[in-house]
Parts: structure tokens; sequence; C-alpha cells
């Protein structure tokens, strides 16, 4: 067993995850604390696990370094993965392309000691772009998982019940292990899109205090193909389907389907309002991200009852849950 396990979840990443190790292996700590780094190598078809290797041989610290290999693709099997595999009493998670500051792993020790009821936490994110972004990017940076502020504060008290469309990015989360043990199911709703709400929505239905931390930072690289056309459309069409169920692991059964028609109803206001604000202009790219996710979320129930996003809910089941009730629904 160790104090802290930092956890890569990495797919195809052989030419990102040395810069990762870089960074893990200048970590300005005290000795006050026991550490580990594990690499998830979620079903990689590069040279991932080679590349690890030739690191691994040259790890030039007294840290364990280790590998283990997951089948099922997706961030939330990785997770899982890391999760069964990690001995840390809390795990911090990295992407691939998510870069630690020197002290990130100092500051990870000193809030988890002083608040043992935070069962998960976020801090900054700052962006490194290999090309300028868009202009007007602010408007969506949040969904490219930045975030930045200088104040300490529960997403809990902060915002109550809203806290739920403010949880922190999941690049850089910090998990405590006994969080994840009463709260996260063991097959995830959404597996690849959506897979942080889904998580931290569970942590906070189980009582667990969730945090932004300032003083915790990383840099989130983000290259030159993620701003083209056609990623943006197909990223934000995932996030717009995938609102519908996230939405319903809020509620209970009875609910739902007043919920639904809500929701329709907000969301075609959303869009109409949207359209009559743009009519005859030429709008930029991040309008089209913004409409073309309007449109999506309007039609997510529509999806998700037809079963027309098979390959968004994988393995034909999903789960929704609240506290102790679940909802099992077959996907043709």
């Amino acid at each position: 067993m160790v104090d802290f396990s930092v956890v890569i979840c990495t797919y195809n990443g052989a030419s990102r995850i040395p810069r990762v190790l870089e960074r893990l292996q200048r970590q300005q700590v005290d000795g006050s604390f026991t550490w580990e780094v594990l690499v998830v190598d979620n079903n990689s078809s590069d040279c991932t696990a080679e590349v690890f290797q030739e690191h691994q041989a040259s790890w030039q610290s007294d840290v364990p370094l280790r590998y283990c290999f997951e089948s099922c693709q997706g961030l939330a099997y990785a997770r899982r993965r890391g999760f069964r595999s990690a001995q840390g009493v809390v795990l911090a998670f990295l992407d691939d392309d998510n870069l630690p500051h020197s002290t990130w792993l100092t500051e990870i020790v000193a809030f988890s000691r002083s608040h043992p009821q935070a069962g998960a936490y976020g801090g900054q994110i700052y962006g490194e772009f290999d090309v300028p972004p868009p202009k007007n990017f602010k408007r969506i940076a949040r969904f490219f998982a930045l975030v930045q502020g200088e104040s300490l504060y529960c997403y809990n008290q902060k915002y109550s019940d809203s806290a739920i469309k403010m949880f922190p990015p999941g690049a850089g989360i910090v998990v405590r292990k006994e969080a994840w043990q009463t709260s996260i199911t063991r097959d995830p709703l959404l597996p690849q899109t959506g897979e942080d709400l889904e998580m931290l929505l569970h942590i906070w239905q189980a009582g667990w205090e969730i945090w932004f931390v300032p003083t915790i930072k990383i840099d989130h690289h983000i290259p030159a193909s993620r701003f083209e056309q056609q990623y943006l459309t197909k990223f934000f069409h995932q996030n717009g389907l995938i609102r519908y169920p996230y939405r319903m692991l809020q509620y209970r059964a009875w609910q739902r389907p007043f919920l639904t028609l809500l929701y329709i109803m907000s969301d075609l206001e959303k869009l109409i309002l949207f359209t009559l604000r743009n009519f005859g202009q030429t709008i930029d790219l991040i309008d089209q991200c913004e409409r073309q996710l309007l449109l999506s979320t309007l039609l997510s129930p529509v999806y998700y009852f037809l079963g027309l996003t098979k390959g968004l809910w994988t393995r034909g089941l999903s789960k929704l849950t609240r506290s102790t009730y679940t909802l099992k629904r077959k996907f043709l």
C-alpha cells in the first residue's frame, strides 16, 4: 500500500506519455508520503507498451512505475481498471495530454490531509495550444477541460443543487478511494463522453464533498486538430446526445417522465432563441458549436429511447442510478 497513486489513462499515447512521465519526475516532494505511478493502456494499437518499457528501464526515481492493460475501450473503463490496480488511498487521474506543475502532487497531499470529507477535487487547468484558439473560444473553453480561478470553494456549498452542472473537469481529477468504493457503479452509463460528469455525480449523491483547489495546477495540451470543424461538430454532437441520460441520473423513476417533458420544452426554447438571435447573420465556428450542442441536446431523449446511439451506449446496457434505485433498459 502507498498513500497516493497517480493513474495515467492513455490510448495510443506513445508520443504523449513521455512528457507526462517527465513532469512527474520533476515533482517537488518532501518525503512525508509514499506514492506510485500507474499507466493504464486503454487498448492502444500503437507502441505505447514499448514506450512505457523504455521509460520504466530508465526511470530515475524510487517511486514505483507500473503498467496495466484495459481492453474495454473508453475512459470510464480505463479509470475503473486503474482503481482496481492502484494501491493508493487517494487516486490522482491524469490523461496522457495532462502535464502537472512541479507542486501538483504536494498540493494534492496537503488538501487531502486537511479535507477528509473531500471525495473528489480538481484544480486549475491551463491550455497549451499548438495553434491559437478560435475567436470567442472562452465561450466553449470548459468543454476542453480548461478552468481557472483563485478561490478555494466546495461545489456542494456554493452551487447547492446546481452543483451537478458545475463539477470540475475530469482532467487531473483526484478521487479518494473510499468515495469511489461507496458510490461508483461497476459498469458506466457513459464510458467515453460524459464519463466525468457521471463519476462525480455518483460521488456527490453519496454525500461526499467536491472541491475546486486553485493551488493544484496542470497544463492541458490541445493539438491543432481539436479546432477543426469536423472534430468540433462531432465533439459537440456527442456531448449533446449524452445530456438526457445524464440528467435522468439526478431523479427517481416517477419523476423522469415529467422532467423529460420540461427539459424538452426548455431545450426547444433555447434553440429557438439562438436561431432568432442569429437570424440573417453569419455565424462563426463557436456559434456553430453552440448550435450543434443545442440541437443534439434537444434530440437526446429521442436517440436514447430509440436506441439510435448504440455507439455511445456500449454493451447494449445502460444504468440509471439514484441512491439504491437502479433502472436497466435494453438497447436494440
